[in-house]
């Protein structure tokens, strides 16, 4: 016998419970997407390399670190997808969507692709829902991407902490960077190695950091918040409000960055205490779209980890009222009919292919957690009937087909 083949490290299949637990999240994702009017968009799971670098960052963890990137033929760079917001611009400029409506409500589902050592809820495949609104500048489109997110979580029974913060504009923006990195210079003896690298060359990045050392470090470092011009103090003002006038509870994180380059004023994650990570997030990101070769497009969104969401949900409990056919004897094309009549109705039906006794089949069907076995044979054919057997209430009863 051949050695055994095992799945890539990082690269997990999903069935069973989990399976069940995955549906659920994207289930309830997408009937609450529909009922805000977004519309589905599929895309490629290779893009350019460059689509990745020039959105998210070149120096990012991301994209020095856990891109997975090949040569193609020709030799040109492409990498399987990180994220799903750069993709989901790129197909916003490249089919001319500005140029459809005024603005532009988009969602995608599928997996994404990281680099990074392999833990629970954190694969290097994994899989994110999430959704966009391109052409609205205003805080309302900031405060329906957070709505949507309490509905998800309210609606799967989850109990997180929506962390909410602004980054500021290009306006207001570099008279922050100018206090952070002098604040940086001074206690850079108390940083990381990453960090001393980030504080030059990005450092809105350093206080992404998960180093101990360091978020004690920053405890003390200056706050965007407090650098804000007076539109973009405004705007976080007005989602405030939003939130509290819809009672969604949120506080205030002014350390909260993100780990990509592309946001600017809202940005949020709704965090689970329990597993001490982050399960949705998203925000902000006015210039992304001209910065990619589209027009100017203010845009907002968010995504939704769904490995890492199902490690908050219980068991998914189904009370199907699903069915088995055993036939015995030379009845199996009327089984068969009696089965098709079944899934006709709307029953998850199984057809049993087993043989053996009464006894082990309905072993079999108990065990398997069917709701009802129905039993065939000959005599049944022969009246056009059926013995009906409640696996649960353990009654069993005489049917023919029209009262099935």
């Amino acid at each position: 016998m051949s050695d055994e083949i095992r799945s890539v490290r990082g690269f997990h299949d999903i069935l069973g419970n989990d399976l069940k637990k995955f549906r659920r999240i994207t289930n309830v994702v997408r009937r609450i997407l529909k009922l805000y009017n977004f519309e589905e968009i599929i895309l490629p799971v290779v893009e350019y390399a460059e689509l990745f670098q020039r959105s998210i960052g070149e120096v990012t963890d991301i994209v020095q670190k856990e891109m997975f990137t090949f040569q193609d033929k020709k030799g040109r760079w492409l990498a399987l997808r990180p994220e799903g917001t750069a993709g989901t611009v790129r197909a916003y400029i490249q089919h001319r969507m500005y140029a459809e409506r005024p603005y532009r409500k988009l969602f995608y589902e599928g997996p994404m692709f990281r680099y990074e050592r392999p833990q629970a809820g954190r694969y290097r495949q994994f899989h994110q829902i999430g959704a966009e609104i391109f052409g609205v500048g205003d805080p309302e489109a900031d405060f329906e991407i957070i709505e949507i997110v309490y509905k998800i979580l309210k609606e799967l029974n989850i109990t997180v902490v929506i962390e909410i913060n602004s980054l500021g504009c290009l306006k207001c923006r570099p008279a922050y960077r100018e206090e952070l990195v002098t604040f940086l210079n001074e206690v850079e003896e108390n940083l990381c190695e990453v960090c001393k690298e980030r504080k030059d060359k990005n450092p809105l990045r350093v206080l992404d950091c998960k180093v101990e050392t360091c978020r004690e470090t920053f405890k003390s470092s200056p706050k965007v918040i407090d650098y804000l011009c007076e539109e973009c103090k405004e705007h976080f003002e007005r989602l405030q409000s939003f939130l509290n006038s819809s009672d969604i509870p949120y506080r205030i994180n002014p350390s909260l960055v993100r780990g990509l380059d592309y946001y600017s004023r809202t940005v949020f994650e709704a965090v689970s205490d329990d597993l001490s990570t982050t399960i949705i997030a998203g925000g902000r990101y006015d210039y992304l779209v001209e910065q990619l070769g589209g027009p100017p497009t203010p845009a907002t969104g968010f995504a939704v980890g769904i490995e890492r969401t199902a490690l908050l949900l219980p068991d998914v409990e189904e009370d199907v009222e699903s069915y088995i056919v055993i036939p015995f004897g030379e009845v199996k094309e009327y089984a068969m009919k009696v089965a098709d009549i079944l899934r006709s109705k709307g029953y998850t039906v199984e057809f049993s292919y087993r043989r053996g006794g009464l006894r082990k089949q309905l072993e079999y069907a108990d065990k398997m957690g069917f709701r009802y076995a129905v039993i065939i044979g000959e005599d049944e054919m022969k009246e056009g009937k059926v013995t009906l057997k409640d696996m649960r209430e353990g009654v069993q009863v005489t049917k023919n087909i029209e009262e099935l």
